[in-house]
């Protein structure tokens, strides 16, 4: 166990340094065993955290972000959040000026995370397979640069499906209506 646990790390610290050294605009930290973002990483980072514009945490055991994490890579573009127990995110995400992107598909998230709606640069949303029962229908409807919003696999309710054009500028994906059954 403590092996697997040391070669995680190391693994960790092997793509933290990559980045640093290479000063790539990326970090990918998919697939690492991540129960919270490692603070050591943050120092670590502090000469290049300007420059990340692309960060995966996919497929980890996420169980929230920290508002240090948002505020330390402000430049961000894209998010790749999928596949954690996520079900909520800081109010600190409204303060992300070019995020572009955000995938928080195979997540926890039982209500839309309200604080995208305040992200004016946000093209696409991916809300795939979560537990999505209540969307701010009223505050998408006002996201200009919105392109495209991902609700398949959840069990929103029927006044989303009302979100048509041209009520509203982007593509809604949702799953096909379940038929009801004939009594």
């Amino acid at each position: 166990m403590q092996k697997r646990m040391g070669e995680a790390v190391a693994r960790v610290a092997r793509k933290v340094n990559d980045t640093v050294e290479n000063k790539t605009d990326s970090l990918d930290l998919a697939n690492c065993k991540l129960i919270a973002f490692p603070v050591g990483i943050y120092k670590a980072m502090r000469s290049v955290t300007e420059g990340i514009h692309r960060i995966s945490l996919a497929n980890n055991e996420l169980k929230s972000l920290t508002s240090r994490f948002v505020t330390t890579f402000s430049q961000l573009r894209e998010l790749n959040l999928a596949g954690n127990y996520l079900h909520r995110l800081p109010e600190e995400v409204t303060s992300l000026p070019h995020l572009q992107a955000i995938n928080l598909s195979r997540n926890r998230f039982r209500r839309f995370p309200e604080p995208l709606t305040a992200v004016t640069t946000l093209e696409t949303i991916d809300l795939e397979e979560n537990e999505i029962t209540e969307v701010p229908v009223e505050k998408l409807a006002t996201m200009a640069s919105l392109r495209s919003l991902n609700l398949r696999a959840n069990p929103v309710g029927p006044e989303v499906r009302l979100l048509v054009r041209p009520l509203v500028p982007f593509d809604l994906l949702l799953s096909p209506e379940e038929p009801v059954p004939k009594a």
